[in-house]
């Protein structure tokens, strides 16, 4: 019997498909799905329609989802950003609406009540974000976008989309340094290890898959630990680090609960006895 595909990949139950697995994976019925946007700041993603489970990853503002099923306020949707499945809130949704114009180019930045940093905060956004811009002011010498909702963000915290933070992905993940570790996070409010990699390169104008298995399995070419650079990557079993140079790793870890920075040696020394050695080592192209 062939293997099922990956569920984190691939949107499939009993009852319900998307197209795309029509003739691979056995349904009652498949769908394309209908376009949505995230409205909130950040949307969890979880494997099953609960409050309790665990975080697999998360949705940032503005990101195109393509929603497959609605039940009981949940929604089932797959991501248009890296295809990743899930069950998300049915009120972090909004319509798909024009394409973003911006993205969010700072580690976090604030939408405010109106274009003048004195006003009240309306949220907070992360690297990433996307945004859709319909005008633009100055207060006191500060460019503010204005957002479809009516609030404002510093123009300057603003990339065009498709544009990029950098064109090296390690100088990008150094400005996370001291971010908060967090299970299934992908945001500059907290993220983890192989989500680190993701949005560092995305940021970079690169792509990654979101776990480290898939990163492990597939992101760029095997190299040897002599041979380690800066930008090469590290695996251990469910644990991703970036070189920054030729002996010292930049992650987001369990140990400091933080993206935290610490020589390599240290780092396996420290780790031996739960995850043995480093299993593979790969440069991204």
């Amino acid at each position: 019997m062939n293997a099922l595909p990956d569920r984190r990949l691939n949107a499939f139950r009993p009852d319900l498909a998307e197209e795309a697995l029509k003739g691979t994976v056995a349904a009652g019925r498949y769908v394309t799905g209908v376009p949505a946007r995230i409205a909130v700041p950040v949307a969890a993603l979880r494997p099953r329609p609960d409050e309790a489970a665990g975080i697999d990853t998360q949705v940032l503002f503005g990101e195109g989802v393509r929603v497959l099923d609605r039940a009981a306020g949940w929604a089932w949707v797959k991501s248009d950003f890296d295809g990743y499945v899930g069950y998300l809130p049915e009120t972090a949704l909004d319509a798909a609406a024009a394409p973003a114009t911006h993205v969010v180019g700072v580690p976090r930045t604030f939408a405010y009540t109106g274009p003048d940093l004195r006003t009240p905060a309306a949220f907070v956004l992360s690297i990433g974000s996307r945004l859709t811009i319909v005008g633009e002011s100055e207060t006191r010498g500060t460019r503010y976008f204005t957002l479809e909702g009516g609030q404002s963000v510093i123009a300057g915290h603003c990339l065009p989309a498709g544009g990029t933070a950098g064109g090296d992905y390690v100088t990008i993940a150094g400005r996370f340094l001291e971010t908060p570790y967090l299970w299934g996070g992908r945001s500059g409010f907290g993220l983890d290890c192989s989500a680190l990699v993701q949005l560092s390169m995305m940021m970079a104008g690169r792509s990654a898959p979101r776990d480290s298995d898939m990163q492990a399995a597939g992101l760029g070419a095997p190299v040897a630990r002599e041979e380690l650079r800066r930008g090469d990557l590290v695996f251990w079993k469910g644990h991703v680090a970036i070189m920054e140079d030729e002996t010292t790793i930049i992650h987001a870890n369990g140990h400091t609960m933080s993206v935290a920075r610490e020589p390599l040696a240290a780092a396996v020394e420290r780790t031996a006895y739960l995850y043995q050695q480093p299993t593979g080592y790969r440069r991204p192209v």
